[in-house]
């Protein structure tokens, strides 16, 4: 059976709109750039135990994908070659590139350079059951069949190959029934005796998926399942390791009951567990964060952003939309952990031109995917990897960062041209990373009090492999344009002492439409929220024995990026943005440079005429 060709499945294939892409948010930050104190340590070790705890339950319910994604999963995937205009990656016409000839080869380069550095899986993406013309193909139950001039020698015998490179087999599928597969509700379910393509489906053929390529499927009646079962199965057969299901809502810039594909995902996670083989789950893309939950039970790892792919005449570019996600990562960060990974799609940076990066664009790309633990996929052409890119996608140092078992990092600065990311690592030591992401180049500083610790500490470059020596309070860098530092500390110095004064102190002076709100998550129980339209918190009676300039770590709740003027006493205010923290029930910390003089001060956050984050408690050190 064909479909028609009308039908795609990605944003921008023929006869389909490019995904929607979103400006980035560019913030200036206060001069510094100091960060968190010892709170942001302590919420650091939270977020490890509330993390491991999370993804505690994902686990048991796991069946073939129990086991799975302990780490991260590393590999290449075909899509970004495929997406490409770039000169004669696709000269039979778009997304002609997915051969399997090309894939073979592909897989040969990965066993030959990047297997010993932890590089397993070849990820065959969308079009392998489709002709040149992008016509869908189906066997008589309805299910996806390799394209014989694509796939000559059939699916199975490709995993076979890859397999005896001792590498793992990754396929793809679109979430629903393609509507090219229906036959007018004529076609078996295989192994289902009385089911057809009618019954796994709304009568009123209703769509679903990111493209509305595909009639939703009707999980009341129990053909549905066998159909997934039939689908799960085939692939198992074909000896697969991976599966990307794409399309995914609530998601992939859908939301509505017609998109709701959380059942989807259970009947795959439940079909696939039937099948005995394991199988690595992977949802795709721009998943529903208000989802996560069910993300982590049913799956292995869910893509939080739309394609990083430019689908230009580069693989990626910085602006379109690798950038992006130094704004989006930050909500998920809580919500991955061994079982289920936070997936931030390929990193192209490995072929220099063909990238379409500045070397530092391309060093800041790996750092970022890193510290976030996202699943380290490449889409680069592997016969052709420059110096400079296999030395990105080799360094061990970086490589072990993604695959340790520290939480994933987050911003301990606002959200804008110069951060300073982090997290703390089992041995006591940190991951700091420095990032300007500023179109000139730039000075970035790291402060130790953002880490909970003062004093001296000793410092490594990992993208350098070099020790720096000793360094006291903090490190400054200056980065060029979009550039990066990545380093291990390890503290010498001790705790940090602070004073924290708490949001909802009867001391403090409410303005507006600022409120006092219940919050589990938060220190004392209280938060003060409501700040919008020219409404304001302003803590009083902060205490310090000498002027100077501290860094006050401010912990908020926010379940989106959120900004307010944040100033002390009478000084003029500074405009700073919080990442999110996921949702309106997790309190994350941040920090940021206040003047203060001796004896008793104020600090004021300012909503000015915006919505601004809810504020739980400020962390004041007792020495600037």
């Amino acid at each position: 059976m064909r479909s028609s060709p009308s039908t795609a499945l990605r944003g921008n294939r023929p006869g389909f709109p490019r995904r929607t892409l979103r400006a980035t948010l560019v913030l200036a930050v206060t001069a510094g750039l100091a960060t968190a104190v010892p709170a942001v340590d302590q919420a650091m070790a939270a977020t490890a135990k509330s993390t491991t705890a999370a993804v505690g339950s994902a686990s048991t319910t796991a069946d073939a994908t129990s086991g799975l994604a302990a780490k991260p999963y590393m590999g290449w995937s075909s899509w970004s070659m495929q997406s490409s205009q770039y000169p004669g990656l696709n000269p039979n016409g778009s997304y002609s590139y997915l051969t399997e000839a090309n894939v073979l080869k592909q897989a040969d380069a990965l066993a030959a350079t990047l297997k010993k550095y932890g590089y397993e899986y070849v990820n065959i993406d969308a079009g392998w059951w489709m002709d040149q013309n992008w016509t869908s193909e189906f066997d008589q139950y309805g299910r996806q069949t390799p394209d014989p001039v694509r796939f000559p020698n059939g699916m199975k015998a490709v995993a076979d190959h890859i397999h005896a490179k001792g590498l793992k087999a990754g396929i793809y599928l679109p979430v629903g029934l393609e509507k090219g597969a229906y036959g007018e509700g004529k076609v078996p379910i295989r192994n289902a005796p009385g089911c057809t393509t009618a019954d796994v489906v709304y009568p009123d053929l209703r769509t679903t998926n990111g493209w509305d390529s595909a009639y939703k499927l009707d999980f009341d009646n129990p053909c549905a399942q066998k159909y997934i079962d039939s689908q799960a199965q085939m692939l198992a057969d074909w000896g697969y390791d991976f599966l990307k299901l794409d399309g995914v809502g609530p998601g992939s810039f859908k939301s509505g009951d017609n998109y709701d594909n959380v059942p989807d995902i259970a009947a795959w996670h439940k079909a696939i567990g039937d099948t005995g083989r394991p199988m690595h789950l992977e949802l795709s893309w721009s998943l529903d964060i208000g989802h996560a939950a069910d993300w982590k039970k049913y799956s292995n790892g869910w893509r939080i952003d739309t394609d990083v792919e430019c689908y230009c005449k580069t693989l990626v570019t910085w602006e379109n939309s690798v950038n992006d996600r130094w704004n989006d990562a930050p909500a998920w960060s809580g919500k991955a952990g061994p079982g289920g990974w936070n997936d931030l799609d390929a990193i192209d940076v490995g072929n220099g031109e063909m990238d379409g990066l500045t070397p530092a664009e391309r060093q800041s790309y790996m750092t970022l995917w890193a510290i976030n633990k996202s699943p380290l996929f490449t889409g680069d052409d592997l016969t052709r990897l420059d110096d400079y890119g296999l030395s990105l996608l080799t360094n061990q140092e970086v490589i072990a960062v993604d695959q340790n078992d520290s939480p994933v990092a987050r911003p301990v600065t606002p959200m804008g041209d110069q951060q300073v990311w982090g997290t703390r690592n089992a041995d006591g030591s940190y991951t700091v990373a420095l990032f300007n992401l500023g179109d000139s180049a730039a000075s970035v500083t790291a402060d130790w009090a953002s880490f909970g610790f003062t004093g001296a500490a000793s410092v490594r470059d990992l993208w350098r492999h070099q020790n720096l020596g000793t360094y006291k309070n903090r490190i400054t860098a200056t980065l060029p344009a979009h550039g990066s530092r990545l380093f291990t500390v390890k503290p010498g110095g001790p705790a940090l002492a602070t004073t924290r004064y708490e949001a909802e102190s009867g001391n403090n002076t409410l303005t507006g439409n600022a409120s006092l709100a219940s919050c589990d998550a938060c220190s004392g129980g209280k938060k003060v929220g409501n700040l919008y339209l020219d409404s304001r918190l302003q803590f009083n009676d902060v205490t310090v024995k000498k002027d100077g300039i501290y860094t006050i770590n401010v912990a908020y709740v926010s379940g989106d990026p959120r900004s307010v003027t944040v100033y002390s006493n009478s000084g003029n205010g500074t405009r700073l943005k919080f990442p999110s923290t996921g949702d309106w029930s997790t309190a994350r910390t941040v920090s940021v440079q206040l003047a203060l003089k001796a004896g008793s001060n104020s600090i004021t956050f300012d909503s000015g005429w915006d919505y601004s984050p809810d504020i739980d408690r400020i962390d004041v050190p007792k020495t600037a």
